[in-house]
């Protein structure tokens, strides 16, 4: 079993600490609802820092391949993460005081905060909403236009207008 990554956030940016490894996909619970299978493993560095403000920030990144399940025909397709976020770690007050149109986005700083749930929150934003395979590689777009002949979806409606 994967053991879960700990940190004390605050100290952990304080300190400039990283932390940069792989995570196995199937160590990432709430990603496998949209996941065609479970195999690979994610390259991840969490990098502690401060910004030109002096506020304590966490930079992420993650990379990797994983197997979404298309929305159109069911089957899966690979999907490359490629995502990059810098987190901003504050108070409750400041959360709750936060500006929208600010240009990062903050989470609670936390003295056990856990790794994981925040990689898997940043991949799971950096998702498309309905994952579809690539123009001309989904089967079931092959499989509709076959069945169909090619004929437009409104041309029984013709037979209706000239009657």
């Amino acid at each position: 079993m994967y053991a879960r990554p700990f940190i004390d956030s605050l100290d952990f940016a304080g300190n400039s600490r990283q932390i940069d490894t792989h995570v196995p996909v199937a160590a990432l619970s709430r990603l496998q609802d949209m996941l065609d299978n479970c195999d690979g493993d994610l390259h991840y560095v969490v990098q502690g820092g401060l910004d030109n403000l002096a506020r304590p920030i966490l930079d992420i990144s993650v990379e990797g391949v994983c197997w979404l399940l298309c929305q159109r025909c069911l089957h899966g397709f690979e999907y490359g993460i490629n995502h990059q976020a810098r987190l901003l770690l504050c108070d409750q007050a400041s959360l709750d005081s936060q500006d929208e149109e600010e240009d990062f986005d903050g989470i609670l700083a936390e003295a056990h905060l856990d790794v994981l749930t925040l990689l898997e929150d940043e991949i799971l934003l950096s998702l498309p909403i309905s994952p579809m395979h690539p123009l001309g590689l989904c089967q079931m777009a092959e499989g509709e236009s076959a069945n169909k002949g090619d004929r437009h979806p409104f041309s029984v409606l013709e037979k209706l207008k000239r009657n």
